[in-house]
């Protein structure tokens, strides 16, 4: 039997814990109005489409003091979160502010910073990656899509 191929998406399951009571629930507040907004006005969907390396992304909340950003990505960690950064880092520089050992803010003028943050604070999965289309991008998986 040959190996299952080598996904080229990547998950990131991004934990980080609030401050205080008080900032998990402005954190909440928060994430709730802009995932409340229409798509376009989003500024996160707005990003997440232009970028078109994003399978799948989630906010959660895992109890009183932790929120998980739960993604699936195309290309390397490294691509991605400078990509972020570049599209919504405001979004970011206003979550860190309710986070305990946050990078320094804007993450914008603390790149290296901000990596190292979201790598310690990355839950890996354990390996191997399950995915049902290995190969295909997003980008590949739009092109199908307007095909059929």
């Amino acid at each position: 039997m040959s190996p299952a191929p080598v996904p080229v998406a990547s998950p990131l399951t991004l934990v980080m814990t609030t401050k205080s009571p008080e900032d998990t629930a402005a954190l909440k507040a928060l994430v709730t109005k802009i995932q409340g907004l229409p798509q376009e006005q989003n500024p996160i969907w707005q990003a997440l489409t232009k970028l078109g390396t994003v399978h799948f992304a989630r906010f959660v909340f895992l109890n009183d003091r932790q929120l998980a950003v739960i993604t699936t990505y195309d290309g390397s960690f490294e691509d991605y979160i400078n990509e972020f950064i570049d599209e919504i880092g405001d979004v970011f520089n206003a979550l860190l502010a309710h986070m305990v050992d946050a990078s320094p803010i804007p993450i914008q003028q603390n790149r290296q910073a901000f990596l190292d943050y979201v790598k310690k604070n990355d839950l890996r999965a354990i390996e191997p990656f399950y995915s049902a289309y290995p190969k295909a991008t997003v980008l590949d998986i739009h092109a199908a899509l307007e095909q059929s």
